[in-house]
């Protein structure tokens, strides 16, 4: 029976990938790729790239290959048995890549070829790169620990998952059946058509409303039954936790509690203090000492700020309906209500302006005329869901990259917004040229009726930020795998293209591209503009402090955990204590639902949204200079950032970009808060 899983397409076979073929097709490339090792490394005389590197390579990229559709489909079209198969063999690639990087007649192959001459300065890169996450392996370490250490990845592995898969079955594992209309009022007509559709899929008369976002968000913003969005807040806030509705079922607890022994005992191994220090060695920035004074300094910058802002808005809310005791899940309403009265403006009256079909277009508008590429859609492909859309990205007439979009959410899939690799762009043995492609995944709300889908203006900005990570690992022109597109990228810097796409936003010149009524074209009108630009700073120090809650709480809490004496709970309430406005709940368990350090490669490393907006505000700070469609810094944006990939330092190619090194205040300035 053939496997497609091990056919050398260019794309991957979507449709005739199945659960069964998945362990068959990586037992078989995992041993295939052994036997390269053990042929590169069973004569020390071999000392050249082609002869050490290159063929590791090709075996390592094949692995990738086949197991990207696999990981991307568990993600996006889950399954019992996919899910199955999935798990069963991510822990024999987790023990791969820990053998790789235990294994010393390799290191010091790769010790050898670093001292040739002639290599490129990607190749210099990707060896440097390598030496390095030798020694993070574990290379040094007696035998006895190597073995510790690999039981720790693998089971660190093991645990990722599981915490992803909690997290997806609690959110899925919630629903409000609603019958009468009436306890929906106040959400908009679109939401409301979203929650009727919704429960038409389940055979339910009148609407249901679920913890996915798009159907969350409008219930926390909109609906005036305060005892409603209690009900609809705690379901969320307590997701995968032992309290809520489903308190105990799909619990996180002893998911955290063990995956944070484990770090802790693995970057002990390594002789680090803590999982801090051994994240840091891999990033932009050089210390938790100087992670952290970056984070108290913005919280001393914003904190007094923020605190205002929620007094305002809790008198607002005493002034409205008399409310005496503003809640978390009266935060968003009153957020909502109090940003229409001073500006007469919502995400929902911009809505119609933003229709699915438009933005898209515009948006590659904007980047065909920033970085000289076109980008056209392919009507015929292999595909996983009917949602998804394939293009192609062109220069000079010759295809360069290609990419998915998945936009809209769904049972079965995972939420959030991302984006991840199907191919590297790589120089391949034969010399053929494999290009990059690029998944890019979304949770919109799907078309109603008839109608577009319709996209609040934050969603357009998630849409441009997905697209910004895309664009960084399709333009590259590197060709070593390992530093080629997002590979090699420190963490810390990898924000950087995401966030800085997100600007053209909020610039008259590309709205005009990205908007238009779904029912007339019209373009959004100024008076809207003008408002939406002057709401754009509504309450940032209150988002601005939220996310040096999430930041200071990842950091510290990988900076300080100690298995006998740290109550997980317990930093979280201080950290609250130093930079929150809003005080939640007791209920709330937030970090049992915090993806992005337990189960998304974020630990001890989710200040680096806040350290690559650093970056990317400065960055952009030259278009406002000399123009946001100035053709010559578009270029140079694309030549010392999008194509260079991780073959240098993020540093060097901010200096090369900017001609000096970053400075915070040009975020301080698009946040409007004084510094």
């Amino acid at each position: 029976m053939s496997n497609p899983l091990l056919d050398s397409a260019t794309l991957p076979p979507f449709a005739a990938i199945k659960p069964e073929h998945v362990t068959p097709a990586i037992d078989q490339l995992l041993a295939k790729a052994r036997s390269v090792v053990a042929d590169v490394t069973q004569n020390d005389q071999l000392s050249d790239w082609d002869s050490v590197v290159a063929p590791l390579d090709a075996v390592n990229d094949a692995i990738a290959n086949a197991w990207s559709p696999v990981s991307h489909m568990n993600a996006v079209v889950n399954s019992d048995e996919l899910r199955e198969a999935y798990n069963e063999n991510l822990g024999k690639l987790s023990q791969y890549w820990t053998e790789l990087g235990q294994n010393e007649a390799l290191f010091k192959a790769y010790q050898r070829v670093a001292q040739q001459p002639n290599l490129s300065p990607a190749q210099q890169t990707a060896l440097a790169h390598n030496l390095r996450d030798f020694k993070l392996s574990g290379i040094d370490l007696p035998d006895d620990k190597k073995q510790r250490f690999a039981e720790i990845r693998q089971r660190l592995s093991e645990l990722s998952t599981k915490f992803s898969e909690n997290v997806m079955d609690a959110t899925q594992g919630w629903t409000k059946h609603i019958t009468d209309a009436d306890a929906l009022a106040g959400l908009p007509d679109i939401s409301l058509a979203a929650a009727e559709q919704a429960a038409q899929a389940k055979s339910l008369e009148g609407y249901l409303i679920t913890l996915e976002f798009p159907s969350f968000y409008p219930v926390m913003a909109h609906c005036d039954n305060r005892e409603l969005r209690r009900e609809v807040y705690e379901a969320n806030a307590t997701r995968a936790s032992d309290q809520g509705p489903n308190a105990g079922q799909w619990d996180n607890s002893a998911v955290m509690q063990e995956t944070l022994n484990l770090r802790k005992e693995l970057a002990a191994l390594l002789g680090f203090d803590s999982y801090a220090d051994y994240s840091v060695a891999t990033k932009m920035a050089e210390s938790p000492e100087q992670v952290l004074g970056f984070l108290n300094d913005l919280a001393d910058k914003s904190v007094t700020a923020a605190r205002t802002q929620l007094s305002e808005l809790a008198e607002f809310a005493k002034e409205t309906d008399g409310l005496a005791d503003l809640q978390a899940w009266d935060v968003t309403y009153y957020s909502e209500k109090l940003k229409e009265q001073r500006y007469a403006i919502s995400q929902e009256m911009l809505r119609p302006y933003f229709p699915f079909p438009k933005v898209v277009e515009g948006m590659f508008a904007v980047a065909a005329k920033l970085f000289d590429i076109e980008i056209k859609e392919v009507a015929e492909f292999d595909s996983w869901h009917k949602d998804a859309r394939f293009f192609t990205i062109s220069r000079a007439g010759e295809q360069i990259a290609s990419f998915y979009l998945d936009p809209f959410a769904r049972s079965h899939k995972r939420g959030g917004a991302w984006m991840d690799v199907c191919r590297n762009r790589y120089r391949q043995q034969d010399g053929s040229l494999q290009l990059p492609t690029a998944y890019l995944v979304c949770n919109f709300n799907g078309p109603v009726g008839d109608n577009p889908a319709l996209l609040t203006h934050d969603e357009v900005t998630t849409l441009f930020h997905e697209f910004g990570h895309g664009l960084h690992h399709m333009l590259t022109q590197v060709e070593v795998a390992d530093v080629s597109g997002i590979n090699g990228v420190a963490w810390d810097a990898v924000e950087l293209p995401s966030q800085f796409m997100e600007n053209w936003c909020y610039e008259p010149e590309a709205l005009a591209l990205i908007s238009g009524h779904y029912e007339t074209g019209e373009a959004l009108p100024q008076s809207l503009l003008d408002k939406m630009l002057a709401a754009k700073n509504f309450q940032s120090a209150l988002m601005l402090v939220r996310q040096l809650e999430f930041s200071l709480f990842d950091f510290r809490l990988h900076h300080e955990y100690d298995p006998q004496a740290t109550n997980i709970q317990a930093l979280l309430d201080d950290v609250r204590q130093q930079v929150a406005a809003v005080t939640p709940p007791a209920f709330n368990r937030f970090q049992h639902s915090f993806s992005h350090i337990f189960a998304g490669g974020y630990a001890a490393g989710y200040y680096s949204y806040k350290w690559a907006e650093v970056l990317s505000a400065d960055a952009f700070s030259l278009f406002e200079e000399v123009g946001i469609f100035n053709q010559e810094a578009g270029q140079r944006f694309r030549s010392t950032i999008l194509e260079q990939g991780g073959s240098q330092e993020p540093m060097a190619l901010f200096v090369a970009f900017r001609g000096r090194e970053p400075s915070v205040d040009a975020l301080l300035r698009h946040s409007g808060i004084q510094s």
